[in-house]
């Protein structure tokens, strides 16, 4: 029977080459995979260190090698199911390469997403990803983080000038594309809801929809256009406003899956039929779109692969000395999901 002293007892390196009579300096590099360590050795100290339970000391580690292997990711909201799933592809790829992830919410304030990279810099992190806050206009708290030498990497919600590097989708295309499937179904006088313009993610979908309105010969009307916040809220009053237009629109392009909600909310309330008679196109996928009535034409930004290709540009930059890529963006192409709320000819 094992005492209380030697079930406390923390296994370390110098135990574990007790054990197997050889120095503690080739079991640290064994177990950190040194090249000069032969592929026999390596076996018999992983496998004695998996029987004797040895954790490795990563806090000491890191202070040994000066990485922590921590990646920091800053979310603006755990809510919406968009950023769990590109957090999703982000782990996998992390784990695959032997990092942990630490997540941060910031709730879509500047002053939080702030808090988060201070955080990160506490926690000493090799790098850090992010999607900006929709209340951030000024960035420089970005710039000064990337000048201290922690790698950052925009996915989604990126600003071009800062010259960070990016996984965006292709907005502009999706604009473009939403809008033309409402017009292709006959609708003629179509309203935008975006989110702030400040902010290149919604700008960009919104110079979709003007191109789209142009290729079709339909000239812009800005009395159709009545910016929101990304909330249901915002989408149900947006609604109502363009609604109670002298001409009011006939089809709705919101900016996102949360907005287009309230947009079909407000309609089902003053007694409007979807798709007959307004329809109504969201952006990106959220799980909830294909359940409500009518289920909602969307547009997937191909969550999974963007976390993944985010963490792939972060890595790149962790194991470059010059901590540059060859490929500062990577834009991936909106996936149509075609649902009833766009469908008026069947």
């Amino acid at each position: 029977m094992q005492t209380f002293a030697q079930l406390s007892h923390k296994v370390t390196i110098a135990d574990i080459a007790r054990k197997l009579s050889i120095a503690p300096a080739t079991v640290s590099r064994a177990l950190n995979g040194h090249p000069a360590i032969s592929e026999k050795t390596r076996k018999l100290v992983e496998k004695t260190a998996r029987k004797l339970q040895y954790k490795r000391n990563n806090i000491a580690s890191s202070l040994r090698s000066g990485k922590s292997n921590l990646i920091g990711v800053i979310i603006p909201s755990a809510e919406i199911n968009f950023f769990g799933s590109v957090v999703h592809g982000i782990e996998k790829l992390a784990n695959e390469k032997g990092y942990n992830v630490l997540i941060y919410q910031s709730n879509e304030s500047w002053e939080q997403e702030k808090k988060g990279l201070e955080a990160f810099l506490h926690a000493r992190v090799d790098g850090i990803l992010v999607s900006i806050a929709k209340d951030t206009t000024d960035y420089s708290h970005f710039l000064d983080i990337r000048e201290q030498g922690i790698p950052v990497v925009f996915f989604d919600r990126a600003r071009e000038e800062l010259d960070i590097p990016a996984v965006v989708v292709d907005d502009f295309r999706g604009g473009y594309d939403a809008t033309v499937e409402l017009l292709s179904q006959g609708y003629k006088r179509i309203a935008h809801i975006p989110g702030p313009l400040h902010m290149d993610v919604f700008r960009n979908r919104f110079l979709g929809y003007q191109a789209a309105l142009k290729l079709y010969d339909i000239p812009f009307d800005p009395l159709l256009v009545v910016e929101g916040y990304v909330s249901i809220e915002s989408g149900q009053k947006a609604t109502e406003q363009l609604m109670k237009l002298p001409h009011p629109p006939d089809a709705i392009f919101a900016v996102e899956d949360f907005t287009a909600p309230g947009a079909l909310k407000q309609l089902k309330a003053m007694g409007k039929r979807v798709p007959q008679d307004v329809g109504v196109v969201g952006f990106a996928n959220e799980l909830f779109g294909e359940h409500i009535t009518p289920s909602l034409t969307t547009f997937d930004q191909q969550t999974v692969t963007m976390g993944r290709e985010a963490t792939g540009l972060l890595l790149q930059l962790l194991e470059s000395d010059t901590k540059t890529i060859t490929k500062q963006k990577i834009m991936l192409e909106p996936i149509a999901v075609i649902r009833e709320s766009s469908q008026r000819k069947k």
